[in-house]
């Protein structure tokens, strides 16, 4: 199950000067148009799932409850598409991202993807853990 940790701001917001942090209040990773995000994220070997003892009741629960606002776009295969543009930097392992026309990318540490409301996957094949970090900025949806 990824694991994330997050900060976020929200559209026109003033900076704070007194070092407050929003974050606590945000109730979704998904930003309104013009807010952002910054998520790291570690995502388990895609095998974890494939586990005798993986839950999947469990796993969306836990889901909805880190990922508040993204966990309700995934669709069952793990694809999704946001009203965002993401800036995707892959921190340590290997991943694959797969693309809503089946193509798939092998992305490692450096590597890094800006997707613009893509339907997308994120895919981890290998054995070990994999960090990324993803910066969203909220954009009006043109459909």
């Amino acid at each position: 199950m990824p694991t994330s940790r997050f900060r976020a701001t929200e559209p026109g917001e003033p900076v704070s000067r007194s070092g407050d942090d929003p974050t606590p209040k945000v109730t979704s990773l998904l930003p309104a148009p013009g807010g952002t995000r910054f998520v790291v994220l570690t995502f388990p070997p895609d095998s974890a799932m494939a586990d005798p003892a993986f839950d999947p009741v469990a796993f969306d629960r836990e889901q909805r409850a880190d990922s508040p606002g993204i966990a309700d776009l995934m669709e069952p295969d793990g694809m999704h598409t946001t009203p965002t543009v993401d800036y995707c930097i892959v921190l340590q392992g290997e991943i694959v991202l797969e693309l809503d026309d089946g193509r798939c990318t092998q992305l490692s540490a450096g590597d890094l993807v800006i997707q613009n409301g893509t339907r997308h996957g994120w895919r981890n094949r290998s054995a070990q853990p994999v960090t990324m970090a993803f910066v969203l900025v909220g954009v009006e949806s043109d459909g």
